[in-house]
């Protein structure tokens, strides 16, 4: 385990030299961390690891030979290093994530800031030397069958929130693919780069029985349906009478965050006069910990993933620190906890 007494070792693995050199330069400013060595494809990096022992890789998702997803399934079996993926517009690499890598940030294209790629990269790899890095599933499957809720007005007028960051992809997905179609209406934000949200959208609509779409302003809050924040916007609930819909707009950064976990709770916590439930799962950092806890106060019930469970304890750690958490659970049992809650009202 990485202790914050010494630099971080990385590796950067890519086909491209450009990449390499511009990842490597803008990773080296950073006082906490040392780039210990490059490779140019999964072979050479495989060949390295026992020599260079990074505590962190760095690796592009589509190269000559071998790709990153196969890497992954490679490297990880014999040193389970924390992976953070460097990709462009890709869905194969909710494939990597699911195949234990820990994070991912999307590659500047020729349009793009090169300068706010590296923070945003420094900022992983930072949080990924403390990560837990995840045994990989034997497959990725459909979800397996749940009973529904039943035709219960008192579930049309509930109303949950999830907020996640790193490891939150996969996380999320444990809890969504364990809850039958006709579950309360959900609101997720999952810290991700722009451009992402759609197709992780669409993975989790493919892999879950709810209804899962990326979120537009206007769109109802209803049961049956899960709406993810867009990259880049904060989502936010707004109350009309007894209606809910969502807003999504650009807006500041909230808690560092666009979208924020905090943007949603606190506007959860203002706008809804109904039931709700809030729900703070793995990450670094804070976001979303003080917005849980104005949800409890304002009557919610309040489940934060576990320790154990979680690729990165920070969130829900600071969250269930500060009170704002009713019952810790594991992102397999975060479900069963909604579950019997709901069965309750």
């Amino acid at each position: 385990m990485w202790s914050v007494n010494k630099k971080i070792r990385v590796m950067v693995v890519d086909d491209s030299v450009l990449a390499r050199t511009i990842i490597t330069q803008g990773l080296s400013k950073h006082p906490r961390i040392e780039i210990v060595g490059t490779a140019f494809n999964p072979r050479d990096a495989m060949a390295k690891v026992p020599q260079l022992k990074p505590d962190v890789i760095t690796s592009d998702i589509e190269m000559p030979g071998m790709s990153g997803l196969e890497f992954l399934k490679q490297l990880l079996p014999k040193y389970p290093l924390p992976v953070i993926l460097v990709s462009s517009l890709n869905l194969r690499v909710f494939d990597a994530l699911s195949a234990g890598a820990v994070d991912f940030v999307r590659k500047p294209d020729s349009t793009q800031n090169n300068e706010a790629f590296i923070a945003a990269l420094t900022q992983k790899v930072i949080s990924a030397a403390g990560a837990k890095v995840r045994q990989a599933p034997a497959a990725i499957t459909q979800a397996a069958p749940v009973a529904p809720l039943g035709q219960r007005a008192n579930l049309d007028q509930v109303i949950i929130g999830l907020g996640a960051s790193t490891g939150g992809t996969e996380a999320t997905l444990e809890v969504l693919k364990r809850l039958p179609a006709d579950t309360p209406g959900m609101l997720i934000v999952q810290h991700m780069p722009t451009g992402f949200t759609q197709m992780y959208a669409e993975r989790l609509n493919r892999l879950c029985h709810m209804e899962v779409r990326e979120a537009k302003s206007g769109d109802e809050v209803r049961r049956g349906l899960a709406l993810l924040a867009p990259a880049d916007y904060q989502m936010r609930i707004v109350r009309s009478g007894t209606r809910y819909t969502v807003s999504c707009l650009q807006g500041e950064k909230v808690s560092g965050h666009r979208p924020s976990v905090d943007a949603l709770f606190f506007s959860m916590a203002e706008q809804v006069r109904c039931k709700m439930v809030g729900i703070i799962m793995t990450g670094m950092g804070r976001d979303g910990a003080d917005g849980l806890l104005q949800m409890r106060k304002a009557g919610a019930f309040t489940i934060g993933q576990d320790k154990e469970s979680c690729v990165v304890y920070g969130m829900p750690m600071v969250a269930h620190n500060i009170g704002a958490v009713q019952v810790q659970a594991s992102c397999e049992n975060i479900a069963s906890v909604l579950l019997r809650q709901l069965n309750t009202l």
